[in-house]
């Protein structure tokens, strides 16, 4: 079983990871705005970006207004294939430590924007990401799967970077209730990884992007509460359909041709994955699962799932089969256009002993349907950063406690 000690989630962010994937959401008892349920429906490239006006600020609150330092123009990547992972970073500029109690991407490109994931970094690891920008020409650095930031990620044994937003088409504002937030100490930085993915381009260039994410901030009380992310995730082993053939449908070469695109870190968690979630072997179908023990006590407020576009549902269940079995986060018609986050009814504590349970259904008949699929040869789909390989994340909005 999955430890949340020692996570190695890849969100293409993931991270995903990432991805990672919000609309107007709110958590806690008070809830601020409800989610939209999720809805089936083919999935267009470009939903929507998330130029909706913010909600109003509450008292105590004031927006940051932060923007992407150099407008960046992706290109792919020297493995092949059609997607770019591009990270910059940015400096909010604190003085005093402040809660991050609402978060909005804006995209400027949304022809190629495929998500956003905003990461927190330590003030003691600010020297490391100073460094890596200054050593990488040009605007920012290629980060696929975290930061791309040894010392500063979010998978490090001493975590770096805390994930605090993800952004997929058709989001808008993040939105929590004033008493918990991420808290950011003074001298943290921001990193803004955005992952282009040039399929929707038709050959043509990419043209540039410079987007920009608002954070409402806030100073909080001695009873605020502080918020982290607690990523589930399982293993993706979709073999082509019957009808399908090709050198790509051989599960080691699509491993291998992961590797090639995205780097050997992410070409291992495949096997990594089916190791870490007790399987002797990979069970290739539709369906797979993995569970997580919980280690320490913890809250759960809210949660949302991230697949790519061969998605069809995901759940995570608390304690299944047991008398207190339940579910919290339940997604029965996926639609990448539509990720939504989704506030728990009511808080829901969890601690040792617990055991989180995330399912995903994925569907390879969908690559025929979908004009950005048709064109790209079969392949036995393995969990991989591009937008042509899939995911299982469940993402979910914890709060520590200490009993």
């Amino acid at each position: 079983m999955r430890k949340p000690d020692s996570p190695r989630w890849r969100f293409g962010a993931a991270t995903m990871a990432l991805a990672t994937a919000f609309a107007v959401a709110a958590c806690g008892s008070n809830a601020d705005n409800s989610a939209a349920p999720a809805t089936a429906g083919p999935h267009s490239a470009h939903a929507g970006g998330s130029s909706a006006p913010p909600q109003p600020l509450r008292a105590g609150e004031r927006f940051a207004d932060l923007k992407m330092p150099e407008a960046y123009t992706p290109a792919p990547p020297a493995g092949g294939g059609t997607d770019e992972y591009r990270c910059q970073v940015i400096d909010p500029g604190l003085t005093k430590a402040q809660f991050l109690t609402g978060t909005q991407v804006m995209p400027e490109n949304l022809d190629i924007a495929h998500h956003a994931i905003v990461y927190a970094v330590r003030p003691d690891k600010a020297a490391l990401v100073r460094a890596q920008d200054a050593k990488v020409p040009g605007p920012g650095w290629q980060c696929f799967g975290g930061t791309g930031v040894k010392g500063a990620d979010v998978e490090d044994d001493e975590p770096g970077a805390t994930w605090v937003d993800t952004w997929t088409p058709g989001a808008t504002e993040t939105l929590f209730t004033q008493d918990i937030g991420f808290k950011l100490e003074p001298g943290t930085l921001i990193i803004f990884q955005m992952h282009y993915n040039l399929l929707t381009t038709d050959g043509k260039p990419a043209g540039p992007d410079r987007s920009a994410v608002r954070l409402r901030l806030t100073d909080g009380t001695p009873q605020t509460r502080e918020l982290d992310t607690f990523p589930l995730d399982a293993p993706t082993d979709l073999p082509c359909l019957p009808d399908e053939s090709g050198p790509l449908c051989d599960r080691a070469a699509s491993i291998a041709d992961v590797t090639k695109r995205f780097g050997a870190e992410t070409g291992e968690t495949a096997d990594r994955q089916v190791e870490e979630c007790g399987q002797s072997a990979p069970k290739p179908g539709n369906t797979q699962t993995c569970d997580h023990e919980v280690e320490e006590p913890m809250t759960l407020f809210a949660g949302f799932g991230h697949m790519h576009w061969l998605g069809r549902a995901i759940k995570v269940e608390l304690n299944p089969g047991k008398p207190n079995a339940k579910v919290v986060l339940d997604v029965p018609q996926f639609d990448f256009d539509n990720q939504r986050l989704q506030k728990l009814p009511s808080p829901v504590d969890i601690g040792p002993g617990d055991t989180l349970r995330v399912t995903c259904t994925h569907d390879a008949g969908l690559r025929k349907q979908l004009p950005q699929l048709r064109k790209l040869p079969p392949r036995y789909v393995v969990w991989g950063d591009g937008t042509s390989d899939e995911m299982c994340a469940g993402i979910m909005t914890v709060s520590p406690r200490k009993s």
